[in-house]
């Protein structure tokens, strides 16, 4: 893999996480319990520093790291605000769109997994999936206890 396809690859996880960070905010902005309040806005924080050591990584090969998240993230969201609107905003709601954009970052990192990149790189891209992977289980299960609870 060339240094320019390493930084392109970085550079749609960059995104990808600025689509979490910007996510989670807005889903705890929306959010009614106090407690996924503070879940979202501690995810949002995991996944601003996430994209932050990846910009680091993009400098240090020479590249112009992204900063702003895709517009797919930004049209989900979108999405998201349209149909709170229609129908108000609830908790359930909320972990239900932070659990489809979880999937798609999962999506995004297993991709990224597949290629050949430095060893340096794909150890923090690893970190970062399994990062990913936590952070989905962990809204899947809040997500079925408020199920649960209704």
């Amino acid at each position: 893999m060339t240094n320019d396809e390493t930084i392109d690859q970085l550079n749609k996880l960059i995104e990808t996480c600025k689509d979490g960070e910007y996510g989670f905010r807005s889903s705890a902005e929306h959010c009614k319990s106090t407690d996924l309040k503070t879940i979202f806005m501690q995810r949002s924080q995991d996944c601003a520093k996430g994209a932050r050591e990846l910009q680091a990584l993009v400098s240090r090969l020479g590249g112009k790291a992204e900063d702003d998240s895709s517009t797919t993230g930004a049209l989900h969201r979108g999405w998201v605000a349209v149909v709170g609107t229609l129908s108000g905003y609830s908790d359930e709601q909320m972990l239900d769109e932070c659990e489809r954009g979880e999937d798609a970052a999962m999506d995004r990192y297993r991709d990224a997994l597949k290629q050949p990149l430095p060893a340096d790189v794909m150890s923090v891209v690893q970190a970062q999936y399994e990062g990913v992977k936590r952070n989905h289980d962990q809204i899947r299960t809040l997500r079925n206890q408020v199920r649960a609870a209704s």
